[in-house]
């Protein structure tokens, strides 16, 4: 049975050691994207980037390396396509440990350091628009 979440939620990201990162849930978006400061080539197909975990009041980051599993071309606006890395890992939301996909972009002066994309969600909740928080907090 799916559970109801709302437009506005916590997740974990536990292979990064990522504990707790606020999420908008974006049911526009068909993959999951995630903010990061920067992204360097390491070797073979793996990238190390770096996560941007809180802006404010101070801003913290984590270092991650992980295998890119394709590049999505995604558009942001009419008219616009990015081209970005996508990568894979695990992720929690609302108590539910989920294998998701998340492409890599420079989310700066957003709110939320994550959108967490239809591909994660389906199967599994349900989105209530008008409320947040509903799921479990990580």
């Amino acid at each position: 049975m799916a559970r109801i979440i709302g437009w506005h939620e916590y997740v974990a990201l536990p292979e990064w050691g990522i504990r707790r990162l606020r999420a908008k849930i974006d049911t526009g978006a068909r993959t999951s994207s995630i903010h990061v400061a920067s992204i360097e080539p390491v070797d073979d197909g793996h990238l190390r980037f770096e996560v941007v975990t809180r802006e404010r009041p101070v801003r913290r980051t984590r270092w991650v390396q992980a295998e890119i599993v394709r590049t999505a071309v995604v558009k942001p606006m009419p008219g616009h396509k990015d081209e970005r890395p996508v990568v894979r890992t695990r992720m929690v939301l609302a108590g539910v440990e989920l294998d998701v996909e998340i492409n890599l972009v420079r989310r700066t002066g957003m709110t939320c350091r994550m959108l967490v994309g239809r591909l994660a969600l389906r199967d599994h909740f349900l989105v209530d628009p008008s409320r947040k928080h509903l799921g479990d907090s990580p």
